[in-house]
């Protein structure tokens, strides 16, 4: 089989084509196995591989991989994958695609695509704060509201801080944020702090295999971001720009909005970068 891919990047900065989160979209999947999804997902070695299959419900049928296991929802994937479409011309500014947590709506505003994320569920998590601090090389003193939980589609523990600089100085270990989201479905943690009235800077941990890793942008965070400030019973409407990837060498952009409903959306710069094909 000879499949064409589309790399782009998500949350980019002013058309910076190398800033952003990287993707890889598969154009047309059909006929693959989930082995062979999970298999490519890893050849690229990307955070995500998404793949388009067809949708009796959706304009799309979309998958995502990490190069370890399938998530049910991601932010920059659904983005990029939203762009990559209208590119083939498989629909315009407004789409809806059929992820495995449902049908997700998306739409483009220029090369600004913005997704609706679902209603949020939270819960605390079982460490306690100087748990949470020394997983994170951090001081309880750091640690500012309340941890949580939160779910809009991919379950992270959401962890605020008391300054960005605290932010900064994060440096989790592997072992320790894997005991201190034992609780939850991965070992992995968003942190974020207020850098000024309507912006935020944040950094997401993950594991893959035994390695301790940090991702550029991440927009389910940034959706689950959403939740937390929903479950502080912050003021509405509420609209933040999110700073991410500054550590990783790929800073990012991300916006983050929820409504006077208390409907959450997270907007991003998508940006293309090549394409080409693989055999498999």
């Amino acid at each position: 089989m000879r499949l064409k891919f589309r790399l782009v990047n998500v949350f980019a900065l002013d058309g910076d084509r190398l800033t952003g989160n990287p993707l890889c979209v598969i154009e047309d999947a059909t006929g693959l196995t989930d082995a062979q999804m999970q298999a490519l997902a890893l050849q690229f070695n990307l955070s995500e591989t998404s793949f388009i299959l067809p949708s009796g419900q959706a304009d799309a049928r979309v998958r995502i991989f990490t190069p370890g296991y399938e998530m049910p929802f991601a932010g920059h994937p659904t983005l990029g994958t939203a762009e990559v479409l209208r590119s083939l011309g498989g629909g315009g500014d407004a789409l809806t695609l059929e992820l495995n947590v449902g049908p997700v709506g998306v739409r483009a505003d220029g090369d600004l695509w913005e997704l609706e994320a679902r209603e949020p569920e939270t819960r605390p998590p079982r460490a306690s704060r100087a748990e949470l601090a020394s997983a994170l090389g951090l001081d309880v003193a750091d640690l500012a509201d309340p941890p949580l939980w939160v779910d809009t589609g991919s379950e992270q523990l959401v962890v605020p801080l008391a300054s960005a600089e605290a932010v900064q100085r994060a440096q989790p270990g592997l072992e320790a944020l894997v005991r201190v989201t034992a609780d939850g479905p991965r070992a992995q943690a968003y942190v974020f702090a207020q850098e000024g009235p309507d912006s935020v800077v944040a950094r997401f941990f993950f594991t893959k295999g035994s390695s301790l890793l940090e991702d550029p942008a991440t927009g389910s965070a940034a959706a689950n971001l959403g939740g937390w400030y929903l479950a502080q019973i912050t003021a509405l409407p509420l609209e933040r720009t999110i700073s991410q990837g500054r550590e990783t060498g790929r800073p990012s952009r991300l916006r983050l909005r929820v409504d006077e409903d208390g409907a959450i959306f997270v907007a991003g710069e998508v940006v293309p970068l090549g394409r080409g094909y693989v055999e498999v």
